[in-house]
């Protein structure tokens, strides 16, 4: 598919992230072949998957594009670390492959221009996963096809926060012509909804729609008790819902963390 073709069937639409972390029950390629299936029955416009294996049965069974990645490490670059990971992914049959494109050394020393070309002459497309606003300039310069906030706040010098970088967002989008997708930490429909207001032309949600055991593990946190509010009541009080913070959700899992994206 063309890349302004892709653009213009995700254009304010939803990508659904089905993935699951290591050691998650989730983590079996036909139990991610079935999240998609659902997400592609909710609605969802894209699928973004990882692993060559489980991008291809994806394909076999979704007829929606898929957003291909391979995560290989947990440290520095590791969404896609090496041209040979971004080949293997597009010969899977993904429509775009989704890579690393901070300005941290990659494993094999390729630069993201070169990965670009290579994924390019495969005949697939390039999402760039970047951290800060010079990362997605450059990465665009580069020619990737769509540019993604996925990796602030997961990167050393990017603002930490419960909630996606919309900041960023608006900035990526008045600087550069590519589409711009606004992923990590979307964990609400609002949320998603003021993404596109601040300019992102499509949005990647992972942990808020496909992920059980983070979502069972925040509401078990919302329940456990607080501190002592000096009133004989915990912080969450009669309602149940604050934290000791203030805050009216639980801390997102992947805060902090490595994201599920």
């Amino acid at each position: 598919m063309a890349a302004q073709d892709l653009a213009a069937a995700l254009r304010g639409r939803l990508i659904v992230s089905c993935q699951a972390p290591p050691g998650d029950p989730m983590r079996e390629t036909a139990t991610l072949v079935r999240l998609a299936l659902s997400a592609a029955a909710g609605g969802g416009a894209a699928i973004r998957a990882n692993e060559p294996e489980v991008v291809a049965a994806i394909v076999a069974a979704v007829d929606l594009p898929v957003i291909g990645l391979w995560k290989d490490g947990d440290t520095g670059v590791y969404i896609t670390p090496t041209v040979r990971h971004a080949l293997a992914v597009a010969a899977s049959g993904a429509a775009v492959v989704a890579a690393d494109a901070t300005d941290r050394p990659r494993p094999d020393g390729s630069t993201f221009a070169e990965l670009v070309a290579a994924v390019h002459g495969a005949g697939a497309l390039v999402m760039a996963d970047v951290a800060t606003l010079a990362e997605g300039i450059a990465a665009a310069g580069h020619g990737a096809d769509f540019v993604s906030t996925t990796l602030s706040g997961y990167v050393p010098g990017t603002p930490k926060q419960s909630g996606p970088d919309l900041d960023l967002v608006a900035s990526l989008s008045a600087a550069i012509s590519v589409p711009v997708v606004a992923e990590g930490r979307v964990n609400t429909p609002e949320e998603a909804a003021e993404a596109l207001a601040r300019g992102a032309h499509s949005v990647v949600v992972g942990t808020a729609i496909t992920a059980p055991t983070a979502l069972t593990a925040r509401f078990v946190g919302a329940l456990a008790p607080g501190p002592d509010d000096g009133a004989g009541e915990t912080a969450r009080g009669r309602t149940g819902r604050l934290w000791p913070t203030g805050s009216r959700v639980a801390p997102h899992p992947a805060s902090g963390a490595r994201p599920v994206v």
